[in-house]
């Protein structure tokens, strides 16, 4: 889970890659518009818009990939990288409206099917292949490390499947005239969009919401900190993920009798091995002798008593 296990893009160079990716788009955005406007083409007009969408799931990317590098304040003790977090659920969301949109656009073309430009079709989505496809080569080395570029490129991947599949049903209704095909692949790629949408929309919630890393069992970390010599207990805990890579743990550390001259290097021991052994990067343990320790603690959760010995 930890940092050091995953492959990133320098910072810098990430930075570029997501502006020119933003700039790809919005340059085919400008362009399409003034093609619609000139050609008097609705079609191309709507394309543009669709393709402003990814760009704005990218400029939201960009600026959490920003906020999130601002150091700790009073403010914001933890520092702002869940922001990238926030940033990922809302292009999620995003992505979840969309394909329930094209599932109802899919469904009003089964019941009242409507003529399709062929040609004009295959022309603007061959246009908005390229773009997207150069979009998903910019960000995809970042997708794989950061929950936020991720929902981004998925824009990209949607968009750049759809141009696929929209150029073949162009193409079989410029030979045959199929034009049920049309609201056909529609659900096709909006089925795509919602099953990796809800399939990447969980570990986001999952985050938001304070919950544990899901690729590590929490009873394994107690059973670490149980598993140290001088400690006899743990209880009130609390182990969550502070954002995609940042695990973090408070709780009640029960000290062995005739241990506690012991102490510090008892909670040192435990830091380390929880540093090593779950890649836990915050650590905030309450030391209890075993002659004042809770008569019935919880494993989880509640309030503690008294002051933190660490911070």
């Amino acid at each position: 889970m930890g940092q050091g296990h995953h492959h990133h893009v320098d910072t810098e160079a990430g930075d570029r890659r997501v502006f020119a990716a933003i700039a790809v788009n919005l340059g085919l955005t400008v362009a399409q518009i003034v093609g619609g406007i000139v050609s008097g083409s609705l079609a191309l007009i709507a394309d543009a818009l669709h393709n402003f969408s990814d760009a704005i799931s990218l400029i939201i990317a960009f600026a959490a990939r920003k906020i999130a590098r601002r150091p700790q304040d009073a403010d914001m003790t933890f520092g702002y990288g869940r922001v990238e977090v926030v940033a990922a659920l809302i292009n999620y969301t995003t992505l979840i409206v969309i394909g329930l949109y094209l599932l109802y656009e899919a469904a009003m073309r089964f019941a009242n099917p409507q003529p399709v430009e062929g040609w004009l079709i295959v022309i603007i989505a061959g246009i908005a292949l390229v773009v997207d496809a150069v979009t998903a080569a910019l960000t995809y080395a970042m997708s794989k490390s950061s929950v936020n570029i991720r929902a981004a490129f998925l824009h990209n991947v949607a968009d750049a499947l759809g141009s696929v599949a929209v150029i073949v049903a162009g193409a079989l209704i410029l030979l045959y005239d199929w034009r049920l095909i049309d609201p056909l692949v529609t659900v096709l790629i909006a089925g795509y969009i919602l099953w990796q949408s809800f399939r990447e929309i969980g570990t986001v919630i999952r985050i938001l919401m304070l919950g544990s890393p899901p690729e590590i069992e929490t009873e394994a970390v107690l059973d670490t900190v149980r598993g140290i010599d001088g400690v006899t207990g743990i209880h009130h805990a609390h182990f969550w993920q502070m954002d995609e890579y940042r695990a973090a743990l408070d709780a009640h550390v029960v000290i062995a009798k005739g241990r506690w001259n012991d102490a510090d290097a008892v909670k040192d021991r435990i830091k380390a091995a929880l540093a090593d052994q779950f890649d836990v990067e915050h650590t905030t343990l309450e030391l209890e002798c075993a002659r004042h320790a809770c008569d019935d603690p919880s494993a989880f959760g509640g309030r503690g008593h008294g002051e933190a010995q660490d911070g």
